[in-house]
């Protein structure tokens, strides 16, 4: 099996790649930051050339049912026994479908932008012999051991911190692009805030509250609403629960009778709710922490273990949302660590890579 590799010149703004050419973005199900930097990414490759096939897949779809199960209770195995992972991925006929619908779309390059595919494309190509360009893309700040894969080309990070993570796991610095977290552009400072919320139906003059329970919807609704009672400002709250429809239903029924709280489930247009919104406080998950510093939106983690915790947030949500101007300092701060074009930047990483040699 043979993958072909890119070719050809560019005298535009970014290095283009000749047509027909493919590549694939490896992802998996579990959790939303992967597959918002999939799409970001993906958007921002066709953006830099139109001739491009640039296609997001699902690996887990192209696997036996054994290893999906596996991968979806993955944790719990993996606390009882740590080598297990090891002993599946190498599994003979574990990824073979996966590696064969690699191989039919027969990619210039893939990108992986979970730890697990990025393991098992590594793996492809070393038992496989493929010859596609591996581009790794851990999500957040923090990359796991397994992403140091000697078969990655190129690593797209969010900071030097988690550059610094994957030299110290043996990979060169050569490698390593801190360009940041692919997200899409959509999500950045808007001129007319007062227009953004008045098209979501928000007041002009109360502080609006965002709280986010992650793509898939988690937490403890119970626990948040029972602090958020004790908040004596007016304030608007706007609950997004991702998909977790069961997780939505509890909280509807405990915003019920409460005019000023308003839950959503999934929604597409997180980058306006995030310009609109005063105070997140949110899961930290990787791609949500990098879309509000993109955004300018001061962000609290929310979930905190009881006792003193729990008031300190209690305590931090409260002040800000009276502190107008503690909140425009934060937001001045998030911004200066904001890198709205990083999806644009990642796709220019890659392109280098199948530029002819000068």
């Amino acid at each position: 099996m043979m993958c072909g590799r890119l070719g050809g010149d560019s005298t535009s703004r970014l290095p283009k790649a000749p047509v027909k050419k493919r590549i694939l973005i490896l992802t998996v199900h579990h959790g939303a930051s992967h597959e918002r930097v999939a799409k970001a990414l993906r958007r921002a490759l066709l953006d830099a050339d139109p001739e491009l096939t640039v296609e997001i897949a699902d690996a887990l779809e192209h696997t036996a049912k054994w290893f999906r199960f596996y991968y979806d209770s993955y944790l719990v195995p993996l606390k009882l026994w740590p080598g297990l992972w090891a002993r599946i991925e190498n599994a003979q006929h574990s990824p073979k479908s996966l590696f064969q619908f690699i191989a039919q779309f027969d990619p210039a390059a893939v990108v992986a932008v979970e730890v697990g595919t990025c393991e098992l494309a590594a793996l492809m190509k070393r038992e496989w012999g493929a010859r596609f360009e591996l581009v790794a893309i851990p999500t957040g700040l923090d990359a796991d051991r397994p992403w140091a894969q000697p078969e990655v080309r190129l690593y797209i990070v969010a900071a030097e911190e988690t550059a610094r993570e994957l030299e110290a796991a043996g990979v060169s610095r050569k490698q390593i692009r801190t360009s940041g977290q692919p997200i899409d552009p959509a999500f950045g400072p808007i001129a007319d805030r007062a227009q953004i919320r008045g098209k979501l139906g928000v007041k002009p003059d109360v502080p609006l509250l965002l709280m986010l329970f992650g793509g898939m919807g988690a937490g403890r609704p119970e626990v948040i609403a029972r602090s958020l009672r004790q908040l004596e400002a007016p304030i608007e709250i706007v609950f997004i629960m991702g998909r977790n429809k069961n997780l939505e239903g509890r909280m509807r029924r405990l915003a019920d009778g409460r005019p000023n709280w308003r839950v959503l489930g999934w929604v597409e247009n997180m980058h306006d709710w995030m310009a609109a919104a005063d105070l997140a406080l949110s899961k930290p998950g990787a791609s949500t922490v990098v879309e509000a510093l993109a955004s300018g939106l001061p962000m609290l983690a929310f979930d905190p273990l009881p006792g003193n915790e729990r008031r300190a947030c209690d305590w931090a949500v409260s002040r800000l949302l009276a502190n107008r101007h503690e909140l425009e300092r934060l937001r001045r701060s998030a911004l200066t660590h904001a890198r709205p074009r990083a999806a644009f930047d990642a796709a220019r990483a890659i392109l280098e890579l199948f530029r002819p040699a000068s």
